[in-house]
């Protein structure tokens, strides 16, 4: 169980001289809000009176991961169940011009994919899957804390829209029947018509990316994928951990779209 002081860490206060709830003014995830009033879950209660000392009337700001921003003020400080008066709301979608899906092997070590998540959702990303290769060493991931990751990232970066993440699925269900525009796969092994990222991608549209396990995709993986549709596609001349090539590709398609 995280401590205050690891709570503290996680939202940006430190533990040695806090700061006042005016001065940090976080957005708190709200994802069934309706009406005027709204109860908070016991972790945001509890981050909003325990950790950032919240008082009756403070003002505050909701998210619903749906494109909506509610302002709202503190009814009731209870620490399990903080009530909000919502006095207004604003849609506030993210202005992109793409949707962007990356699907990614689960990771030997599940932090490493907890960072990919994290960074990913800051930069811009629409929908994660899990994808179990024939290389994967690890078959499952912690749904629960990947969650608690993407919202977090989503408070932090304002990401009005929450990232989906899908259940794990096996390669070959998952390349079959893509409706993106644009569906690429990205491995490390040498393949005669493999195009450079920048060059397979172009500015809008659905956008699909698989990237490997550490052992990459097996060559019957890749050409599965080929029959299917996908590009093959390089991410530079660096051999990229699984994690970093996932972020790689979301940046690039970030900046494509600039």
């Amino acid at each position: 169980m995280r401590d205050a002081a690891g709570a503290d860490a996680e939202y940006g206060v430190s533990s040695g001289k806090r700061k006042s709830f005016t001065e940090t003014m976080q957005i708190f995830y709200a994802p069934d809000i309706a009406g005027k009033s709204y109860i908070l879950d016991e972790r945001e209660s509890k981050h909003l009176i325990r950790v950032l000392r919240a008082t009756r009337g403070e003002a505050v700001r909701l998210i619903d991961g749906k494109g909506n921003l509610f302002e709202g003020r503190v009814a009731d400080p209870d620490p399990r169940r903080c009530r909000i008066e919502i006095s207004g709301s604003s849609t506030e979608t993210e202005k992109r011009s793409y949707t962007l899906h990356i699907a990614i092997s689960p990771l030997r070590n599940p932090e490493r994919l907890d960072w990919f998540v994290e960074k990913s959702v800051e930069i811009g990303i629409d929908r994660i899957t899990p994808v179990i290769c024939r290389n994967s060493e690890k078959k499952t991931v912690k749904a629960e804390r990947l969650e608690g990751i993407i919202i977090s990232a989503m408070k932090q970066s304002v990401k009005p829209l929450k990232t989906i993440l899908e259940e794990p699925v096996d390669f070959s269900r998952f390349v079959k029947d893509r409706t993106e525009e644009k569906k690429m796969i990205a491995f490390c092994s040498d393949f005669p018509e493999k195009t450079a990222l920048k060059n397979a991608c172009t500015p809008g549209g659905s956008v699909l990316i698989m990237i490997g396990p550490e052992g990459d995709f097996s060559p019957d993986e890749v050409s599965l994928a080929i029959a299917e549709g996908f590009i093959p596609v390089s991410l530079g001349q660096s051999r990229l951990r699984t994690e970093t090539a996932g972020l790689a590709a979301c940046h690039s398609v970030f900046f494509i779209n600039q």
